[in-house]
């Protein structure tokens, strides 16, 4: 698509806001509805292309991408008019009389851009939110999950018009020439790198940002952990989608006393849920050829105590676990985004929180333990975007709390409520009666008005 196209669409969105045929409430619901629709409509056919992009099962596109946006869907269908009604405030003793509140209003012409890992889910749960919040939207959809995409563009286009919700794809020169437009905000998820040059572009326009980044996101597991429990939920996060989840655990710290006995259960637990992987048609594959070779550069082969092998062809890698790593190790030195475990030991829980809060903020942190002191004590000082105590990964998977990063790793939050809330705008109103007029605030002033005004300000 060319820069003058897009152009275009952006005018034509601006144009079609301007209407005000987006304020509309039932309108919005009745768009969520037909997308809600549209979804299960395509339902096979988006169970196919994540397949064809990431090498997903059906089971796994349905519970990690399909479900969770039917979920937000219906989340946003059934409190739409309650999100979207004006909330009283009360109104301080000097403004009387008269009545406060706060007034929800979209942005207006709204930009998202998703990635590849998880490219539905990460691209129609927040354009659901910023319909839902009256926004017309604009999604630039990942190159790197073609079919995917193809089938976002195809049911998009039956809810929507190009003016109200427009999906495109392309690579550098679209992402170049969409950052550097005016929007009214920009909802963008990815890697640090783009991330920046995002915020820095929208900066420049003085735009509202959300950004949702990543990281290198610890799992502590300490002495008291049921470790036979903590390794198969950990197998579970880890190596979903290939470990192509932004808050996957990065990296394994364990407490040295239990170091053998939980990776033992964990190669278990491997061999139980993936017991032959590199032919699983339905085990994830790493999504091109330069991230194989760069996740596959990360696996010291002195240090695999599991796994380890690929195949460059299928561009899968076996889920793969390596100990005795340091932070010195290249495993340690980038947020890995594959099947890769490493494993370090620690003997105080105060080394693992200070070396956490030494490093960037990353997007999650898991902490397996039974003991309710040391989980409070990590979970309050450990500076991160969210998490979980004794599961991993599942935090994201609710519409009833915000999902979001924190630092290094992001900045702003959605789902449910949280996710209309990014998309709008509450207007804060006072509505003053002209029945009274309270005469203390006009010159001149004297004593008395002044002694007035202190009695209704302190």
């Amino acid at each position: 698509m060319t820069a003058e196209e897009i152009k275009t669409v952006i005018d034509d969105q601006r144009a079609f806001f301007k209407t005000g045929a987006t304020l509309n409430v039932k309108e919005r619901k009745r768009k969520l509805l037909l997308l809600r629709e549209a979804v299960r409509r395509h339902e096979a056919d988006i169970a196919q292309a994540l397949h064809s992009d990431l090498g997903k099962s059906a089971d796994e596109s349905y519970m990690c991408e399909t479900g969770l946006v039917l979920s937000e869907l219906s989340y946003l269908i059934k409190h739409i008019n309650k999100l979207a009604k004006p909330t009283r405030r009360k109104t301080p003793l000097a403004q009387y009389v008269s009545k406060s509140y706060e007034l929800p209003s979209p942005y207006g012409n709204v930009l998202i851009m998703s990635p590849w890992n998880y490219p539905l889910l990460l691209s129609l749960e927040p354009l659901a939110e910023a319909v839902a919040a009256g926004n017309t939207v604009i999604l630039k959809t990942s190159r790197f999950s073609p079919a995917t995409a193809a089938v976002i563009e195809k049911l998009l286009g039956e809810v929507f018009s190009p003016e109200y919700v427009f999906a495109l794809t392309g690579g550098r020169e679209v992402n170049a020439c969409l950052i550097e437009s005016k929007f009214d905000y920009v909802f963008f998820t990815g890697g640090k790198t783009v991330g920046k040059l995002v915020y820095e572009k929208a900066a420049a326009n003085m735009t509202p940002v959300t950004l949702e980044l990543g990281g290198k996101s610890p799992l502590i597991v300490d002495e008291t952990a049921d470790l036979k429990l903590a390794a198969r939920r950990i197998v579970f996060g880890k190596y979903l989608n290939a470990g192509q989840t932004c808050v996957a655990p990065d990296y394994l710290w364990c407490a040295s006393s239990i170091k053998e006995k939980l990776v033992g259960e964990i190669i278990s637990e491997i061999k139980r849920q993936f017991p032959d992987a590199l032919n699983d048609d339905g085990y994830g594959k790493i999504i091109t050829d330069k991230h194989y070779d760069r996740v596959t550069g990360l696996i010291d082969t002195a240090k695999v105590v599991f796994g380890g092998n690929g195949d460059r062809e299928t561009r899968k890698i076996e889920p793969t676990v390596m100990d005795g790593v340091t932070f010195d190790d290249a495993v340690m030195g980038e947020e890995i985004f594959g099947p890769i475990l490493p494993v370090l030991t620690y003997d105080s829980i105060d080394e693992v929180i200070e070396k956490v809060n030494s490093m960037p903020s990353p997007l999650a942190l898991y902490m397996f333990s039974s003991n309710k002191r040391t989980i409070d004590r990590v979970m309050r000082v450990c500076r991160f975007g969210g998490g979980c105590v004794n599961d991993v990964v599942i935090h994201l998977a609710t519409t009833e709390m915000g999902f979001g990063g924190f630092g290094a790793s992001g900045m702003g939050a959605y789902h449910g409520k949280r996710g209309f809330d990014t998309f709008t705008h509450y207007k804060s109103i006072v509505d003053k009666k002209t029945f009274i007029d309270l005469p203390f605030r006009y010159r001149p002033y004297s004593k008395s008005k002044t002694s007035m005004i202190k009695k209704f300000l302190k």
